[in-house]
């Protein structure tokens, strides 16, 4: 059976949706080798959305959460602008392929022209074969800079 998802279920995650998408959150976080834990991954949703750090766009075929988006805000000192941060976008396995993915990267889009910001970033992996679908979608890849990270030793 084929499945076809319509972009009239995507939603804007509040508090009281949270539930919606921990399992996905915490499939994303073991997709990139981290324990599952869903009381983590719920705690740590709540306190991004209850502080108004992030916004967390959802897909939902009927009642089922299929896939989302988190974006962070983020400031440039250079043009004194807000951005934000295409941090997380996961789509379940079986809904993959079937623009699920680029509906939420254009609802991101869609979001911070209307929110009056000056772009979106995003970070990927070398392999990761969605850059076909950034590209499509008008990102264009920085040559011009490194990114680095420093962590603190525990």
């Amino acid at each position: 059976m084929e499945l076809f998802f319509d972009m009239k279920n995507l939603r804007r995650i509040t508090r009281s949706q949270i539930e919606d998408i921990v399992p996905l959150f915490d499939s994303y976080r073991v997709f990139y080798k981290m324990e599952s834990d869903f009381d983590a991954a719920k705690a740590f949703l709540n306190d991004r959305i209850s502080n108004e750090e992030s916004v967390i766009f959802a897909a939902y075929e009927g009642e089922n959460t299929i896939g989302f988006v988190q974006l962070y805000y983020t400031f440039s000192s250079v043009s004194l602008e807000k951005s934000l941060i295409l941090n997380d976008l996961y789509v379940d396995s079986k809904y993959r392929k079937q623009s699920v993915g680029q509906q939420l990267l254009e609802k991101a889009q869609q979001f911070c022209t209307q929110q009056g910001f000056k772009g979106l970033a995003l970070e990927t992996a070398i392999d990761n074969p969605a850059q076909k679908l950034y590209e499509k979608l008008g990102w264009e890849k920085d040559y011009h800079c490194f990114h680095y990270f420093w962590q603190v030793k525990r």
